[in-house]
């Protein structure tokens, strides 16, 4: 049984914030500072990155 996918916001070291699916968590440890996750969907992640970006804490792309 597959599970649906589930969605992170990740911080990199430039500050910019990215939303990326669970399974690329893990790949890219390095560049990552912070993560919020997991949302149950890409919609959900989209407007929590922008409630980020509006605290300051993640850039605009």
């Amino acid at each position: 049984m597959n599970e649906p996918p589930s969605w992170y916001i990740v911080k990199r070291s430039a500050g910019n914030c990215e939303i990326i699916p669970n399974d690329q968590v893990g790949n890219d440890n390095l560049e990552i500072i912070e993560q919020w996750g997991p949302f149950s969907s890409q919609e959900e992640a989209i407007a929590r990155r922008v409630g980020l970006i509006r605290a300051g804490k993640c850039k605009p792309v």
